[in-house]
C-alpha cells in the first residue's frame, strides 16, 4: 500500500526528508524569537497612521497610479503588531485589471463563552478595478487563527484557509469547499503550476478518519521504520502533497512541526549536508530515483524556493551573516547571484505567476542581528521590497512598503509579472514595467 502511494523507493527517502526539513525548522523559528524578544519595544501603543505610512526608502521609478486605502477601511496596525509575524493583509492580482485587497478588520466579535473562538478574527475583502480603484465586490470572512490565510491560483481563483478547511473563491468573493482535513491546517504551500500543494495538518497518532477529509495517514507507519524515529515523541503534525482538483494523496508522511517542501511538478528538492559547508541539492523525483542539481557553501542550511517549474532561488549564509541569492536551473545550470546585507532580515518571496519575475521583501535593520545584539523594535527602519527579472538577475523596481508588515502579504505581481502592486504611504501604489526575459524551457 505504501509503495503504490508513494511510487516505488521515494517512500523512505521522503521520511528522511521530513525529518531534516522539520529538524530544520524547529531550529529557524527558535533562533528567530530569541533574536527578537531579547528586547522589548519601548512603547507598544498604536503608532499614528500618518507615521508609520512615511516611506522609508524611496521607489526607483514612480508608481503608475495609487488607490488610496483609508476609503476602503483600512488602517495601519499599530507596532504593537511588529514582530509577531501575524498575516493582517493579503494583497493580489486576480487578474492583469483586478486587485484582491483583504485584511484584518479590527473590531469586536462574538464568541458566546466558547473558547475556541478567542482567537476568532475579521477579514475584509474587496475587489478593486484598475486603475481607478472601483470596488466591484466585497465581503467579510471569519477566520480563526492569525496565520496565513490566503493563497492566490491561477486564472482569478484563490484559496481561504480556516481552522480544518480550504474553501475557494474568485472575483465575486463568493466561497466554495475544496479540500477538507482532520485536523486544523497549520500551512500550505504549491508547486509553481499549482498542481500540487503539500499541506501540514495537525492530526494526533491514533485520529479517527472523518467523512469527507482528505485519506488518513494511518499508511505513514510503514515508511518510518528507524529506531531513531521511533524514539520521537508522537508526531502529531501530518506531511502531504496532494493532487489540488481532485483530493487524492500522493505522498504522505509525519513531522513533529511544519515543514517547507520546495516542490515542483516532477518531486522534492532535499538540501543534504556535504563536506564542511558544502551543501547538495538533491532533485527527488515523485516517479522515483533522484538527481543531484549542484552543490553550495553556506553556513546554515540553505533556503530553496521553486521560482518556477525549470528554476530554484536558493539562499546561503555568509560566514559574516550576510546573505547569497543562486538563482539555477533544475539541471544545475546557475543563472545568477546576488548578495545581501547581514541588515536585511526576515526575506519573502512573491512569485509571478508566470516565473519570469519575483519580489523580495525584508526588513531594513540599524545593525546585524545574532544572539548578543537582539532585534528591537526600535531597529527596525522601514521594509524594502526589490523586484527581480527571474532569468537575469536584474533588479527591476525598488520600493518601500509601510506601514511594516513582517507577515508579508502588501506586495502582489501581477499574471504577466508588468506590474506590482505594493501597499505603501496609505495607498496600494501600482507600478508598471517593462516586458521580462522570456523564461527558461520546462526541464523534463
Amino acid at each position: 500500500m505504501a509503495k503504490r502511494f508513494c511510487g516505488f523507493e521515494w517512500c523512505a527517502a521522503f521520511a528522511h526528508l521530513g525529518r531534516v526539513l522539520s529538524i530544520a525548522a524547529v531550529l529557524s523559528t527558535s533562533a528567530a524569537q530569541g533574536q527578537l524578544f531579547g528586547h522589548h519595544a519601548k512603547d507598544a501603543k498604536d503608532a499614528p497612521a500618518a507615521e508609520l505610512a512615511k516611506p522609508e526608502h524611496p521607489a526607483s521609478q514612480p508608481p503608475a497610479f495609487t488607490i488610496p486605502v483609508e476609503p476602503l477601511g483600512f488602517f495601519a496596525p499599530g507596532a504593537i503588531y511588529q514582530g509577531q509575524r501575524e498575516s493582517l493583509v493579503s494583497l493580489d492580482f486576480l487578474d492583469e485589471d483586478h486587485l484582491l485587497f483583504t485584511f484584518h478588520a479590527p473590531g469586536l466579535i462574538r464568541r458566546e463563552g466558547n473558547p475556541a473562538g478567542e482567537n476568532e478574527r475579521e477579514i475584509r475583502a474587496i475587489v478593486l478595478t484598475l486603475p481607478t480603484g472601483t470596488v466591484d465586490a466585497e465581503a467579510l470572512w471569519t477566520v480563526h487563527d492569525r496565520g496565513r490565510y490566503l493563497w492566490m491560483l491561477n486564472g482569478g481563483h484563490f484559496l481561504l484557509r480556516d481552522q480544518h478547511d480550504l474553501q475557494i473563491g474568485d472575483s465575486s468573493l463568493e466561497l466554495k469547499p475544496s479540500l477538507q482535513f482532520q485536523g486544523p491546517l497549520l500551512w500550505l504551500e504549491m508547486d509553481p503550476a499549482q498542481d500540487l500543494v503539500a499541506t501540514d495538518s495537525r492530526e494526533p497518532v491514533g485520529s479517527k478518519p472523518q467523512s469527507g477529509t482528505v485519506p488518513s495517514p494511518a499508511t505513514a507507519s510503514a515508511w518510518i521504520t528507524s529506531d531513531e524515529v521511533k524514539s520521537y515523541a508522537q508526531p502529531d503534525v501530518v506531511l502531504r502533497i496532494v493532487l489540488r482538483a481532485t483530493g487524492k494523496v500522493m505522498l504522505v508522511s509525519r513531522t513533529r512541526t511544519t515543514v517547507h517542501l520546495p516542490i515542483n511538478s516532477e518531486g522534492v528538492v532535499e538540501t543534504l549536508r556535504g563536506k564542511g559547508h558544502e551543501w547538495v541539492l538533491n532533485l527527488h523525483y515523485f516517479k522515483g530515483g533522484n538527481r543531484v542539481m549542484g552543490s553550495l557553501d553556506s553556513m546554515c542550511a540553505p533556503s530553496v524556493e521553486f521560482v518556477s517549474d525549470p528554476e530554484v532561488l536558493v539562499t546561503t549564509c555568509n560566514p559574516d551573516n550576510s546573505r547569497w541569492m543562486v538563482a539555477m536551473s533544475t539541471d544545475g545550470k546557475r543563472l545568477w547571484n546576488a548578495a545581501k546585507p547581514p541588515t536585511q532580515i526576515w526575506p519573502r518571496l512573491i512569485m509571478a505567476p508566470n516565473g519570469l519575475r519575483l519580489a523580495r521583501e525584508t526588513l531594513l535593520v540599524t545593525h546585524e542581528i545574532y544572539t548578543f545584539a537582539p532585534l528591537s523594535f526600535d531597529d527596525v527602519k522601514g521594509q524594502l521590497v526589490e523586484v527581480y527579472d527571474a532569468i537575469t538577475g536584474k533588479v527591476d523596481l525598488t520600493a518601500s512598503a509601510s506601514p511594516i508588515l513582517d507577515g508579508g502579504g502588501n506586495v502582489a505581481i501581477s499574471p504577466s509579472a508588468r506590474r506590482v502592486a505594493v501597499l505603501d504611504a496609505g495607498a496600494i501604489q501600482v507600478y508598471e514595467l517593462p516586458a521580462p526575459a522570456p523564461g527558461l524551457p520546462s526541464v523534463h
